[in-house]
């Protein structure tokens, strides 16, 4: 089975509080990517929602990065309209930037096909925002959970903080064997 992971699709991301041109500019190429990966019986599409409360300012990364963003209700937090009309599944919210439930379900997948003698999860590509904090948090989140499966990060479906940053998480990315095309 192959997945598709889209990571944190959420207006604050595009074009809200933390939104960048980039951000922007990816919108259609993951839109296209989702409609063309054709979730079915062999293939699923996962997605990722950065959730935070109403006390985010008041957390760790809320201390690090003081711009309330995608807190649970809001606008900001939705995932934007282009790819939430592609969504089947519900996302996982995650309260900081890797999910751990993420990682949970797709073991939990893999064995499951095992255990019915099937091939399990042949691959795991991610897309979305950021390159730099969740995107690369996720890849090496799921790459823990299921070290022998290949692991891919499509960079034309990415964006990052800034231009440089996502460079450098590509590159960080490569140096822990997940494979990145698109570029």
């Amino acid at each position: 089975m192959e997945i598709l992971v889209v990571v944190d699709m959420q207006n604050d991301f595009v074009d809200g509080a933390l939104g960048t041109k980039e951000a922007v500019e990816i919108v259609p190429k993951v839109a296209e990517k989702i409609r063309l990966f054709k979730d079915g019986t062999n293939s699923r599409v996962l997605y990722t929602r950065d959730t935070h409360e109403e006390n985010y300012l008041d957390t760790q990364e809320g201390r690090h990065l003081p711009v309330r963003h995608c807190i649970r209700g809001t606008q900001g937090w939705e995932i934007c309209p282009e790819i939430e009309l592609l969504r089947k599944e519900q996302p996982i919210d995650k309260p900081t930037f890797g999910s751990p439930v993420l990682g949970q379900l797709l073991k939990a997948q893999d064995e499951d096909l095992k255990k019915q003698r099937k091939e399990g999860i042949t691959s795991v590509t991610l897309v979305g925002l950021c390159t730099d904090i969740c995107v690369i948090s996720n890849a090496l989140l799921v790459k823990a959970f299921l070290p022998e499966t290949p692991v891919i990060v499509d960079a034309s479906c990415c964006a990052g903080v800034t231009v440089e940053s996502h460079q450098n998480a590509l590159q960080a990315m490569n140096m822990c064997q997940i494979q990145i095309i698109g570029q």
